[in-house]
């Protein structure tokens, strides 16, 4: 499995070596955690488990997330164990550079050992530091067409990670993988994001038609959906395509 875990910029001594990992175990542990995985219906609770995996067995693992990402851009933060990650996965979708993208469309793991002397993203790095991030990795979960899954993972300062930490980090993400690849949930996950987006659209249309507040949007969007007795989703997509809302035939 490839990775560019030399970034530019000088890193921090290497922190002691912890405990080693009982190969045994950890096969176990992982297995068990597919298995649960694949058991599980809804999406939510698909990424949630894969997070908490990943800190409780990676090593130096201080934060996690889901990234979904779609038109080679936009990325949605999911299951965050804090609000850094969230706040580093809008700063991505910002400025359209950053680790997610490049595990998800370049690379399968992306590791940056300091953001505050990284240079392969000029408008990320330095603003990511600033919010609070020090070192991280990322890992690709999935490909969905234009839809991709990327597992994040933070260090609390800068060189937290080390080649164990990688290493299982990579195993977490590929049995994690194939836990979502062997049931329904990329389905589930792609088409909720679809729907997220063409409501986010559709707010968009009545906003600047009526000059009202995103919420007053949403409520008059689900109201029709109601009044109808139509999805949203369905009133959603209306609006974007004809310009028109849903009305009684």
């Amino acid at each position: 499995m490839g990775s560019n875990s030399a970034a530019t910029g000088v890193q921090t001594a290497e922190e002691p070596a912890g405990p080693p990992v009982d190969e045994a175990e950890l096969a176990i542990r992982l297995g068990n955690i597919a298995r649960e995985l694949q058991h599980e219906n809804n999406p939510d609770s698909v990424l949630a488990g894969i997070v908490h995996a990943a800190l409780e067995l990676v090593p130096h693992a201080a934060d996690a997330s889901i990234s979904l990402v779609t038109g080679r851009r936009r990325i949605v933060s999911r299951a965050a164990s804090s609000d850094l990650p969230r706040r580093v996965d809008a700063l991505q979708s910002e400025t359209g550079q950053g680790p997610c993208l490049d595990a998800s469309y370049e690379e399968r793991v992306v590791s940056v050992p300091d953001f505050s002397t990284d240079q392969r993203w000029p408008d990320f790095s330095r603003p990511a530091f600033e919010l609070g991030a020090r070192s991280m990795l990322s890992f690709q979960l999935f490909v969905d067409g234009d839809h991709l899954g990327v597992l994040n993972l933070f260090g609390s300062e800068a060189g937290a990670f080390d080649e164990e930490s990688e290493r299982i980090g990579a195993l977490v993400a590929a049995h994690a993988a194939v836990a979502v690849a062997g049931s329904q949930q990329v389905t589930q996950l792609t088409q909720a994001l679809d729907t997220r987006d063409l409501i986010g659209q559709a707010k968009g249309i009545l906003m600047e038609r009526f000059k009202i507040t995103a919420q007053q949007a949403f409520l008059l969007l689900s109201r029709t959906s109601s009044e109808l007795n139509i999805k949203l989703h369905d009133v959603a997509e209306q609006l974007t395509v004809s310009g028109e809302m849903a009305k009684k035939g």
